[in-house]
């Protein structure tokens, strides 16, 4: 029997394209972003424009294109759509607001709490041992783990690096000193019960998470009430992780 390589109908390039939902205001961004850094380093060429590469970076952080289909379609190697990538994200990265200044931003425009959530940004799962941080038993699925605080309006004001899944909310919030960071800018929070016992200060806390049921004792109906308004406060905070999802 002769065996061959080659494919019975031969091989077919084929280029597709995709709309990824993102507004020209965040593609004008990043490849404004890009341009003032190549200048900046004085580099003098790139294989594709900025605006391109910009697009390329937006399909594969949105639509999770693989590296290898971006390049075949944009004729560069994956290891260069690879590194506009992590370029772009460092670019990025290095424009985050740090959390102490956001929160001064928030006081100082007469705001008096803030709204802070926990949530899972699912991801593929990794094969191997390497996995498994990113697992999250709460969620029941792989993905990263952020912090977030906005206004009472859900307005994003910060948020922390991503963590593995496994992360708790608690854990994340101490790590980032962000009970510290509330009281220098004189800040209250309005939390969930994930972020329980982060503020030991039962008659004055900087964060209000409600009250928690256990199997000897039952919340009262004050307790249910207030849990009840609290949800109300913190239903911004929730709007503006579908908007950051999305």
């Amino acid at each position: 029997m002769t065996k061959t390589k080659e494919h019975a109908g031969g091989t077919v390039s084929l280029v597709y394209q995709c709309r990824p939902p993102l507004s020209t205001h965040t593609l004008t961004y990043l490849a404004d972003l890009l341009r003032r850094y190549l200048k900046a380093i004085r580099s003098r060429w790139r294989a594709l424009p900025s605006g391109r590469i910009a697009t390329i970076v937006l399909a594969v952080l949105r639509h999770d294109q693989r590296l290898a289909d971006m390049a075949g379609g944009n004729d560069v190697s994956a290891t260069t759509v690879r590194r506009w990538r992590d370029e772009l994200l460092g670019l990025l990265a290095a424009k985050a607001p740090r959390l102490d200044r956001a929160l001064k931003k928030v006081a100082r425009r007469g705001g008096e709490v803030v709204l802070i959530g926990g949530t899972l940004i699912p991801t593929q799962r990794r094969t191997g041992l390497a996995n498994r941080p990113n697992y999250s038993g709460k969620h029941r699925r792989h993905g990263l783990h952020v912090i977030a605080l906005t206004d009472e309006r859900g307005r994003l004001v910060w948020i922390s690096a991503a963590r593995p899944g496994r992360t708790h909310d608690i854990t994340a919030a101490r790590r980032d000193r962000i009970l510290a960071h509330l009281g220098a800018a004189g800040l209250g929070a309005l939390a969930d019960l994930g972020f329980l016992g982060l503020a030991d200060d039962g008659d004055d806390p900087v964060v209000v998470t409600g009250f928690k049921a256990t199997r000897a004792r039952k919340l009262t109906p004050a307790e249910k009430e207030a849990n009840r308004v609290l949800a109300a406060g913190r239903a911004p905070v929730e709007r503006g992780f579908a908007h950051l999802k999305n």
